[in-house]
């Protein structure tokens, strides 16, 4: 049986609009998923499982220890592994999508690797000098972030809710971005990595408190 092609990048878009809740996929949204939509194609050619892409992405994000914890210009090691294992996590979805085999297995996989990697990117901070407790702090705040979105599908809002600051590309961003500058200035890495946790956990927490009055609003008036 031949194959079917794999969706444009217009149609991609109008899916993935339609399974986030109508969010749009314009401005930075529309150019990370075409970034996503490009890479993602050879391999939905190929066939390759959305689930194998996901399980690859969380384990690129569990090599980036290695050269955190070796300090140095090993910091730029790091940073590329971010960047390798957040287009993985975007191109899972994609390679879902253009092979139809969009699943609810495949979300919570998905969810489930996130955690695990954010947790990676949070103690590659860690291992290059940020202290613990605010590495935990910003770890935790990330967390709370996802779990509330979580449970508030759960308890029936349908919608993504709101796009906010604390987002988990602008978290992938800020740990690239800190590593990037304590990889290029080793004798100040600590400063770096404690001003990206610091970083980290300031936008997981506005990110908490944007998206639980959007929830509040949104449940409370589903409910009455």
């Amino acid at each position: 049986m031949p194959r079917e092609p794999p969706l444009d990048r217009a149609a991609y878009l109008r899916h993935w609009s339609e399974l986030h809740g109508g969010v749009p996929a314009r401005g930075l949204v529309g150019a990370w998923l075409g970034v996503a939509h490009a890479a993602g194609r050879p391999l939905a050619a190929a066939r390759v499982p959305p689930d194998a892409v996901t399980l690859a992405g969380v384990a690129v994000a569990a090599l980036a220890l290695w050269p955190a914890s070796a300090g140095g210009r090993w910091l730029l090691a790091a940073v590329a592994v971010v960047v390798v294992s957040a287009l993985l996590d975007g191109v899972d979805g994609t390679v879902a999508i253009l092979t139809g085999r969009v699943t609810r297995w495949g979300h919570v996989l998905d969810s489930a690797c996130d955690r695990v990697a954010d947790a990676c990117f949070v103690a590659a901070l860690w291992l290059a000098g940020a202290p613990g407790p605010l590495c935990a702090a910003a770890g935790t705040a990330a967390l709370l972030l996802e779990y509330l979105r979580a449970r508030a599908a759960a308890a029936g809002m349908p919608e993504v809710g709101v796009v906010t600051v604390g987002e988990r590309p602008t978290r992938v961003i800020v740990t690239a971005m800190f590593l990037l500058g304590a990889g290029a200035y080793p004798a100040a890495a600590g400063g770096w990595t404690t001003a990206g946790a610091a970083a980290t956990l300031t936008v997981a927490v506005v990110g908490l408190a944007q998206l639980g009055r959007v929830v509040r609003d949104r449940l409370v008036r589903n409910i009455t």
